[in-house]
């Protein structure tokens, strides 16, 4: 995935309210910024460090620019918009990165589906079993290159786990994709530590049958994409 235009260099001052973030500029002016990530983003987030963001060029938006990538604690790249992942998923499956997920003739995305309320964020249709495919931005890296999620207790991420059974229930497939937008990351595990609910429930689902998949990006200011894939652990 190219950024187009290329991204711009700032140095990321806060993020507030959730959905703002201040950066000053290359020639040190101050801009806000749409932040679009709804988790908590814990140890993403360093006063005054190289951050990168997106021109949309859109004069109708309120805040033209974006938050795209920063730099973590740990001096890695993460992004941050969590807009990104699903069609960073569609982009590895379409060009055959992600082996695990050739069986399909069509794609779709954000169907409705399932018994409460939700959207797929991929549906693969056409092979021998449909594929249902929740994709997951994952940035939270705590302990030596083992990656979390989620970084804030979601109860939309386990509403998502359940629906997932059920559709390996019905005798589809149905996958969680950690899609891996932290250059540090080496593996990765539920966050029982934040969100204990989410992570029993990860286990039953992997125990009825839902497919756990991981897959690193690799990021720069001119592309993303994914390319490596990531062991999914499940501590007892």
């Amino acid at each position: 995935m190219q950024f187009e235009p290329a991204l711009q260099q700032g140095r990321l001052q806060k993020r507030y309210k959730r959905f703002l973030a201040d950066v000053l500029t290359a020639d040190g002016k101050p801009l806000t910024l749409h932040c679009p990530n709804t988790g908590s983003m814990k140890n993403c987030l360093v006063p005054d460090s190289p951050c990168w963001y997106w021109d949309s060029a859109n004069p109708k938006r309120k805040l033209p620019h974006t938050l795209e990538l920063v730099t973590t604690p740990s001096g890695h790249l993460a992004c941050v918009n969590t807009a990104r992942p699903n069609a960073l998923v569609v982009e590895a499956i379409r060009n055959g990165t992600v082996t695990e997920l050739q069986d399909y003739q069509q794609l779709a995305t954000e169907v409705r589906y399932g018994q409460e309320n939700s959207r797929i964020d991929i549906l693969l249709s056409g092979g021998q079993q449909s594929i249902y495919i929740e994709v997951k931005n994952t940035t939270l890296l705590e302990d030596d290159g083992i990656g979390y999620f989620p970084d804030a207790v979601s109860e939309r991420a386990s509403k998502h786990l359940r629906e997932l059974i059920s559709v390996v229930e019905a005798g589809h497939r149905g996958v969680i994709f950690f899609c891996v937008n932290h250059t540090g990351i080496e593996r990765v595990r539920p966050a029982d530590h934040i969100d204990p609910s989410y992570g029993r429930l990860l286990r039953e689902a992997a125990g009825a049958g839902v497919e756990l998949l991981a897959y690193r990006s690799v990021i720069s200011a001119q592309a993303i994409q994914l390319y490596t894939k990531l062991a999914v652990e499940l501590p007892d």
